[in-house]
Order: structure tokens, then C-alpha cells, then sequence
């Protein structure tokens, strides 16, 4: 037994927090598996402070949907842990990683468990902070820009928060579960609209998205599969039915996330970086959520949200293990051939990707297939569902385009290169995530999705989802085959930056923003601080008293010798008179 806790003591810190968040899920799995099957709730209050009519207390609410969503973020962060044992063994600051990760999920927990508005702040800040120190986690410019661009736009969201707090201040309570309408109700509503479109980066909030890739490979397998980017998610089904009673709500939201899957899946098609073509994935994918709650169907977003957070931190972790095998080159024009060198890791890729798609009887065809029924089904305009199932055709498109260029095409590695799975810590948690992939859809369906009305579609409309992404697939081989489409050009054109930069969300959201405040700056430094400033204070004050005083040294001292010739002329003067 001592044997066994030295060894334990042993392990690396990631491991360690590893084997907690396994043991965590673990337990908490049959009290999960007892909510969800009972629709039991408990809702805890401990009264902090009692001041007159106000009282500030902590509420804990112990739900199906809470500890659904924190079973599934604890079991992905350990084997993210596991897998960064792997990923980052030779960091030095191995220990201080984990911690930030460990805090980075605590907050999620707070998020999860807390329905009070005020108390969920813990939670919602926490998540931006610890986000910041992730991303800004390799020390160098590029990443303290990236890190600074996803902390200012999250703070906007941070901001409308708070002034949803302010505003409900007429409804006495700040409980997330008992709203109703107030005289204040819509400008609440706006606030969390724009709050949760913010975190989970919705257009115009979407370009902090990509840049947060500057974060370590284990870090971005665990922000876009189910922790900071799908807060702005449960956000919206926590609120879904104080928010939904109002009509502009579900209309905008749904075209919001429409255009934010438009463009993604057309960016995606246009970059060339591994983990930028994931993100933008991932980003596609929070507009699904987001045109589901859109729909007015939140118990299926959150059913599409477990089966995305597992496909997709299984595809960030593949994708991991092949940069670190490659000299960590993340370009797809310089990697191919991987097939043979790397199996498992490309039959998991390939499993991850297939999900993504919504391939039949995968995890994510469960979810995807009865979003897009449902947005069927629904009373959209044409242009909206045409929008919606080009997204979807997109997404095939990037997906295969993908396993094209990384894994099937030409070899375009450097002399002398060789790829292998290397270690067990890298390649058991993907294959656990991609086991669960395979099997878990049709059981969580069941559980999370409750079909109060039936579908009734021709076969034609039946066949659709599948046939948009059999069509994706072809174009995306076609324009791979096509030696002008095939191959990344040299060259810009304004058409290629308008869909590579995302509308140009990048450019505008960093340079316009950024440029006004330090040209600004550098004026209020040249007038002020070097002007103005130094004339009228502390510089100039000591100038004009060095000045005056010197003035009156000189005066004074003139003045003496004046007096002293006085005297002596006077003195010669009675003394010629007298003498006279």
C-alpha cells in the first residue's frame, strides 16, 4: 500500500489531476445516470448576508442538464490531462499548466452548478481570466496579442452581464430560473444575447476565435470541445425559457448563427493551418447549437453539444499528436502521406471527421440529422434553410479537404523523415473518445431528446442532409484534383482575403480598433505628457522656481552692492562738503 501511494506521488502533475477528474466523473456518473432517468431537481440556497428586503445568497442547482455537462467536461479534461503529459513532457513549467487547466475547469463547474446571476460571475470571469493565462501561455508577441484580442472581446460580454444584473434589479432575486417579464425584461434579454454570442463567438465576436489558437494544441482540444466556448451555449438553455418567451429573440439569434456557420465553413475551405481549419470547425458547430436553441429545440443543442465536445477534442488531440510528430508544422501543404506512418492517429482523425460530418449511424449524425429536420420542419424562409444546408455541405467539404492534404495526399515532408504513435499517453485517451464516438449517439439520443411531435418528411427531404454532404465531398475532391484550385497560390486577391479572413472580421476587429487608441495615445503623450504636462507640472514648477530664485539671488545680490556704493558716494559726498 505505501508502494502504491509513492508511486502515486511519483506521477507526473498532469497524470495526478488526471486520475482526480477520472475519479470525479466516475462517481458522479450513476448520480447522473439517476437525475437524467428521474428529471429529478435540487436547488440549495445558503443565505450569505440579510440587509432589510435584499439578500445576497448561493444557490447550487443539482439538475440533469448540470451534471450531464460537468460529467462530460470532467471525463474530456483528463484525457486531455493525459494526453499533455505526452504532448508537453519536456515543459518546464509542466506544473503551472496543469493548474491553470485545473482552475479553467473548477470555473466551468461554478458556470455549471450556479444558476444565481450574480454568483454565475465567479464562473463566467473565471473562464475569461484563466482563458487569458492558456493563450498567452508561450511567451512571445504573437501570443500576448491573441491573448489580448479573445480577453477584450469576451469582456463586452463580461460588461452586457453585468448590465443584465443591473437591470433585473426589479425583480428582486437574481435567480436564473424564476425570471418573468418586467418593464426592464428586453434590454436583460439584449444584454444576454450578447453576452452569450461573445463567448461563444458569434458573428461579429467570431475573430478571438481562431486567434486563440496561439494556446497550446491540449489547451484548444479542451476550449472547443466543452468549456469556454460553450458557455455562451448553456448560457442561453439556462435562460431558454425566459428567453424564448420573446419573439425578436429565437428570429435574430437564428440568423445570427446562420451566418456565422456561412462563414466559417466557407473560411475553413480557404486555410491552409491545422488547427485554424479545427477551430473554424468548431465554430461552425456553436452556430448548429445556436440555430437549434434558434428553433426553439434546447435539449437538442445540448444533445449536440456532448456529441461535438467528444468528436472534437478526439480531432484536436489527433491533430496534437500529429504536429508534434512533424517538428510541429501545422501548414497542410507540408504534411501528407500520414497513413502509413501514423494509423491510429489517422483512423481516429478520419472517425473524428466522420462525426463532424454527420456521417449515418456516428455520434454527431444523431444530433445533426434532427437540427436539420427540424429547421425543416420549422417555419424559415427559403433563403434561411438554403443558407443552413450550404453550411452543412461546407462542412464536408473542409472535413475531407483535411484528410486530403494531411493524410492520403503526396508526402511533402522534409528528407529523412519517419512518424510513429509514440507513447500510450497519446494515443489511449483518443481511442477512448473515439470508441465513445462510435457508440454513444444512439443511447444519448434517448436520454436527452424527447419527441413530442413526428417528423413527417418524403424520402427526397429525408436523403437531403446526406446528399448536401456527398455533394461537399465531391466538390472538395474535384477542386483538390484541379491544378489551379489544388494548390495554395501565391498571391492575394480580394475575393480569397474576403473568405480566408472571415469577411474580414480580423482585420477589423484588431487593426481599426487598435490604431484610433494609439494614435491617441501617442498624441496624449506628445502634447501632454511631453507638453503641456511639463510646462504646468512638476518639470515647469521647478524650472520657474530654479528661475525665480536664481532671478532673486541676482537681484539681492545687485541690490547689496548697490547700497554699498550709495554709502560710499554718500560718505565721499559729506566729506567734499564738509572739506569745502
Amino acid at each position: 500500500m505505501m508502494g502504491l501511494f509513492y508511486g502515486f506521488f511519483k506521477l507526473k502533475s498532469s497524470l495526478v489531476g488526471a486520475v482526480f477528474l477520472y475519479m470525479y466523473s466516475a462517481i458522479l456518473f450513476p448520480f447522473t445516470c439517476y437525475f437524467v432517468m428521474t428529471g429529478k431537481c435540487i436547488l440549495m440556497e445558503w443565505e450569505i448576508l440579510s440587509v432589510s428586503s435584499t439578500s445576497i445568497s448561493l444557490l447550487v442547482l443539482l439538475d440533469p442538464i448540470g451534471l450531464s455537462f460537468s460529467n462530460v467536461v470532467c471525463f474530456i479534461s483528463a484525457c486531455v490531462l493525459v494526453f499533455s503529459s505526452y504532448y508537453m513532457a519536456g515543459d518546464y513549467f509542466l506544473s503551472r499548466f496543469i493548474w491553470l487547466v485545473m482552475m479553467f475547469v473548477l470555473s466551468m463547474n461554478f458556470l455549471v452548478f450556479i444558476p444565481s446571476l450574480i454568483s454565475l460571475l465567479i464562473g463566467w470571469d473565471g473562464l475569461g481570466v484563466v482563458s487569458f493565462a492558456l493563450v498567452i501561455y508561450y511567451q512571445s508577441s504573437k501570443s500576448l496579442s491573441a491573448g489580448m484580442l479573445t480577453a477584450l472581446v469576451n469582456r463586452i460580454g463580461d460588461v452586457t452581464l453585468l448590465l443584465a444584473i443591473g437591470f433585473s434589479v426589479l425583480q428582486g432575486h437574481w435567480n436564473v430560473l424564476f425570471m418573468w417579464d418586467t418593464e426592464l425584461s428586453i434590454l436583460v434579454i439584449f444584454c444576454i444575447l450578447v453576452a452569450g454570442m461573445t463567448k461563444s463567438a458569434q458573428v461579429p465576436f467570431s475573430s478571438w476565435l481562431p486567434a486563440a489558437m496561439a494556446a497550446p494544441t491540449p489547451v484548444s482540444a479542451l476550449v472547443h470541445s466543452s468549456t469556454l466556448v460553450t458557455a455562451g451555449v448553456f448560457l442561453f438553455i439556462r435562460f431558454f425559457p425566459f428567453v424564448s418567451s420573446f419573439h425578436g429573440f429565437s428570429s435574430s439569434l437564428l440568423f445570427v448563427s446562420v451566418l456565422t456557420m456561412l462563414m466559417a465553413g466557407i473560411g475553413a475551405n480557404y486555410e491552409f493551418d491545422l488547427k485554424k481549419v479545427i477551430a473554424l470547425s468548431t465554430l461552425s458547430q456553436l452556430g448548429v447549437m445556436m440555430a437549434s436553441l434558434g428553433l426553439g429545440a434546447p435539449y437538442l443543442a445540448l444533445f449536440h453539444l456532448y456529441t461535438h465536445a467528444l468528436f472534437k477534442a478526439m480531432l484536436f488531440l489527433c491533430a496534437g499528436g500529429i504536429i508534434h510528430n512533424n517538428s510541429d508544422i501545422q501548414d497542410l501543404r507540408c504534411l501528407g502521406g500520414l497513413w502509413g506512418q501514423m494509423p491510429l492517429s489517422v483512423a481516429c482523425l478520419n472517425v473524428a471527421n466522420l462525426a463532424l460530418c454527420g456521417a449515418p449511424f456516428l455520434s454527431g449524425f444523431y444530433s445533426k440529422d434532427l437540427i436539420l429536420e427540424s429547421s425543416l420542419f420549422s417555419p424559415c424562409n427559403l433563403v434561411m434553410l438554403f443558407l443552413i444546408f450550404l453550411a452543412t455541405g461546407m462542412t464536408a467539404a473542409y472535413s475531407v479537404r483535411l484528410s486530403i492534404y494531411s493524410l492520403w495526399g503526396q508526402s511533402n515532408h522534409r528528407p529523412l523523415h519517419q512518424n510513429f504513435d509514440e507513447s500510450g499517453e497519446a494515443t489511449w485517451p483518443v481511442v477512448i473518445l473515439a470508441l465513445i464516438s462510435l457508440f454513444v449517439g444512439k443511447e444519448m439520443q434517448g436520454l436527452f431528446v424527447e419527441f413530442n411531435c413526428s417528423y413527417v418528411f418524403p424520402v427526397s427531404y429525408k436523403l437531403l442532409v446526406v446528399g448536401v454532404g456527398l455533394v461537399g465531398v465531391w466538390l472538395s475532391v474535384m477542386a483538390w484534383r484541379s491544378p489551379v484550385l489544388g494548390e495554395g497560390q501565391v498571391g492575394f486577391s480580394f475575393l480569397s482575403g474576403f473568405f480566408s479572413w472571415m469577411w474580414f472580421l480580423v482585420p477589423l476587429c484588431t487593426q481599426p480598433v487598435v490604431k484610433g487608441p494609439l494614435r491617441a495615445g501617442g498624441d496624449f503623450f506628445k502634447y501632454l505628457d511631453q507638453g503641456w504636462f511639463e510646462v504646468g507640472g512638476g518639470s515647469g514648477v521647478l524650472f520657474m522656481v530654479k528661475e525665480g530664485s536664481r532671478g532673486s539671488e541676482f537681484f539681492q545680490q545687485k541690490l547689496i552692492s548697490f547700497l554699498v556704493m550709495m554709502v560710499v558716494w554718500s560718505a565721499v559726498l559729506i566729506l567734499f562738503w564738509v572739506v569745502v
